[in-house]
């Protein structure tokens, strides 16, 4: 590939990941949708931007966005969180695995295949896709649930077992090898051209030796090393350290031939204990972000278009077939692993697809004459389309199977008749919502909660909450938690569209209730003011305000000075809220009524600073201040703002 032609490359693909987002969420779908989408478009088979070869020579370097992500994994996951974890890892994991390569391996041997190839086909086709079903539980918000932490320990076991799969087809080789070779190979080293002359149980015993070498190492050496870029304060240094370890562990299993994204997350697991964690997440994270785009888009790149269409129906066929076949066998084995019901399609839906990992494990199949080249292009093909259908198939969860799903879970769950009526319905309770119904429930005021997460549903009745599983939106659900006679409606949902869809269903049906809205930003708090909600807060006031009272008590205010500050900016701020609200549409006028805000709210305190300055008990006493703090930072500013 010409300079000219690499920069030209990097600038296609670069250009498609800057509108494909924007274009994706201003539709309501998901990042990674628009990623591949994007990838088709400017592929080889429609607009021709990328050239076939091109893609494949992109799609190996944005396979490092892969290996960064697990990296990253591995450094939020302590050993002792994986020892804990064992169970679903082994459980979930081992059984998901076993499962699907037997049962794919059984419809490729009826359709004619050998046992070998079979079950090389029933190995890379029983993966499935880490980078897009985690990118895809964290923009929904199911990551806490059980079924994302289920999820998450079937990618987790999938990419252990990948080494013991890539150990074992050189024994399946049936066909003479592919002169083409694997991309492991391309370019290979000494160390590659080595292991490839060994036979299959010491290239086994030597990914062992690897791996132990990574832990030992992330133990005893890449700590200090750490230390030591860090105490040299350049940032860049230590950004380079950062890149320099994780390429240098791909580089090495790549050499041996397995998965690079084990070895970089061992050495995130390893390290997950250091106090380095933080600086490396924030060094890789925009790394691991942009490669993963492009990875994204080279996946829809790839999608070879005229084998669709040479072979429509079979393609097909097989896309169906796998997705249909894996949801199923994943919804069984949640059932197994008893996850409740609305959680059991979450997991098996949103694992259905193919796996990138796929195509390394089919390609290094023909390489080593596991895997005849024809059959190898219709797997990858039908691999990819799968993966370009998950975003679809999420929504079609979403918006179609949760709702109907979800509601007839409930109605075999709850109760018909309510014995009690609560005096507060709480929509949402996630990092917000559970101090809301902490604070009230000690102050002994009832509250009934609802929400989408049905095993933490089933956790609040335990403890004694009254709680309903569905959406706060329906009717019919609000009616049974009580919403006719109860006198305050709070919502704490994480959705500015919901927020709107559960006002309009109040006001309609339950008009008497009080309604009180977290507004998740500046924007959404002036359209809540606009709709006359009876009180809005912003989700970062009452944190913000109260380390803002925290702070001025540091600096020597004594402490009913900090918190009758605190009061009057949170008072401030409610106010022009409702202010700005009326005209936060028209740009200048809103521009003028902020500058208007600014003038009074600096006059008003500097009135209450001079008011200080001529008060005997404007005087600093550190032993008056240190009686005030005596028992902490007052809260009130934080409290009276949320």
């Amino acid at each position: 590939m010409s300079n000219e032609s690499l920069f030209f490359q990097a600038f296609v693909y670069l250009v498609a990941a800057v509108v494909a987002v924007p274009v994706a969420r201003r539709l309501g779908l998901s990042s990674v949708l628009g990623y591949l989408v994007a990838g088709m478009l400017i592929g080889p088979f429609v607009l021709g931007l990328v050239g076939q070869q091109q893609g494949q020579d992109v799609m190996h370097f944005a396979e490092f966005g892969v290996v960064m992500m697990l990296f990253l994994v591995g450094l939020e996951l302590q050993p002792s969180m994986l020892w804990r974890m064992r169970g679903p890892i082994l459980g979930l994991g081992g059984l998901q695995v076993l499962v699907t390569l037997l049962t794919v391996m059984g419809v490729g041997m009826l359709c004619g295949l050998a046992w070998q190839p079979a079950l090389a086909v029933g190995m890379a086709l029983a993966l499935s896709s880490t980078a897009i079903v985690l990118q895809s539980l964290q923009e929904k918000g199911l990551a806490g649930t059980s079924a994302g932490r289920g999820a998450f320990s079937v990618l987790l076991f999938q990419d252990i077992a990948v080494i013991p799969m890539l150990a074992t087809f050189p024994l399946l080789a049936t066909l003479a090898p592919h002169s083409g070779g694997d991309h492991h190979g391309e370019g290979g080293n000494a160390l590659s051209e080595w292991i490839g002359g060994q036979p299959a149980w010491m290239n086994t015993l030597v990914v062992l030796a690897a791996v132990v070498a990574i832990i030992l190492a992330g133990r005893y050496l890449l700590n200090p090393l750490l230390g030591l870029v860090a105490r040299t304060r350049v940032r860049e240094a230590f950004v380079a350290l950062a890149l320099v370890l994780v390429i240098g562990i791909a580089l090495l299993m790549t050499s041996l031939g397995v998965s690079a994204a084990l070895g970089t997350f061992l050495a995130g697991v390893v390290l997950a204990d250091s106090s380095y964690r933080h600086e490396l997440e924030a060094d890789i994270e925009p790394f691991k972000g942009l490669l993963l785009g492009v990875f994204f888009i080279s996946v829809g790149a790839s999608i070879d278009f005229g084998l669709i269409a040479e072979r429509p129906g079979v393609v097909i066929g097989v896309v169906i077939g796998l997705v249909a076949l894996k949801a199923a066998l994943l919804f069984a084995i949640a059932r197994v692993g008893r996850l409740a019901g609305d959680q059991r399609v979450i997991f098996a839906l949103y694992l259905a697809q193919g796996s990138e990992f796929a195509f390394v494990l089919l390609g290094f199949g023909v390489s080593e004459g596991v895997l005849a080249s024809e059959l190898a292009q219709l797997l990858i093909a039908a691999v990819a389309l799968s993966m370009a259908l998950t975003p679809l198939v999420m929504m079609l969860e979403e918006k179609v199977l949760r709702p109907r799903f979800g509601t007839r879970e409930r109605q075999q769950r709850e109760p018909d008749e309510i014995d009690e009526q609560a005096t507060v319905i709480l929509a949402g309770v996630g990092r917000f919502g559970n101090f809301v119904a902490r604070l009230l429930r000690f102050q002994h005021v009832d509250v009934t909660v609802i929400d989408h997460d049905s095993e933490f549903i089933d956790f609040l009745r335990k403890v004694g909450i009254k709680a309903y599983y569905g959406d706060a939106n329906r009717h019919d659900l609000l009616e049974a938690a009580g919403a006719g006679r109860a006198k305050l409606l709070i919502s704490a949902l994480d959705d500015e569209e919901k927020v709107a869809q559960l006002i309009h269903t109040a006001r309609k049906h339950f008009p008497h209730l009080k309604i009180m809205a977290r507004a998740l930003s500046r924007n959404h708090e002036f359209e809540l003011a606009e709709e006359k909600v009876d009180f809005v807060v912003h989700q970062s006031a009452g944190s913000a305000i109260q380390l803002g009272e925290a702070a001025l008590v540091e600096l020597g205010f004594r402490a009913h000075q900090a918190a009758r500050a605190a009061k009057a900016f949170a008072r401030h701020d409610r106010e022009t809220t409702r202010e700005l609200a009326e005209v936060h549409r028209d740009e200048k006028a809103f521009i003028g009524r902020v500058r208007q805000s600014l003038d009074d709210l600096e006059r008003r305190f500097e009135t209450d600073a001079r008011r200080r300055m001529t008060s005997s008990s404007a005087t600093w006493d550190p032993d008056q201040l240190r009686r005030d703090t005596a028992d902490g930072p007052p809260v009130t500013g934080g409290t009276d703002a949320s």
